[in-house]
């Protein structure tokens, strides 16, 4: 089974920037929402920004409005997440996936291996 690989994570101060990448997504999924979640140690996954990959239109969590920009590139079948101005508490494992509701994530499957970022204070 083919499963998203996402990469781009690292260590970075606080205040710095990271952009992570997914491929592949719309060969695996059969769905045009996509996303990005994150989890830390203790807790449950969270969606960060999620995409309409056919409009572009986008939904970013209020914690990083203003920092982060999700977009995808269709010809590449590649979704991004654009971090900037990066704090202590964005550190986490990010991971990409279809989008079928915030309260659905439990139900989603098909994982990658996520790709860690860490933000130094």
């Amino acid at each position: 089974q083919v499963q998203p690989a996402e990469s781009g994570g690292g260590l970075v101060q606080a205040g710095g920037s990271l952009r992570l990448s997914c491929t592949p997504l719309r060969r695996i999924f059969n769905n045009y929402e996509m996303a990005w979640y994150r989890q830390t140690p203790g807790k449950e996954r969270e969606v960060v920004a999620a995409i309409d990959w056919r409009s572009g239109r986008s939904h970013l969590v209020d914690s990083v409005k203003g920092r982060f920009t999700i977009f995808r590139d269709d010809a590449k079948d590649t979704m991004y997440l654009q971090m900037n101005s990066l704090k202590p508490e964005d550190t986490a494992i990010y991971y990409c996936n279809e989008f079928k509701g915030a309260l659905d994530i439990a139900e989603l499957t098909n994982w990658g291996q996520g790709t860690q970022v860490t933000v130094s204070s």
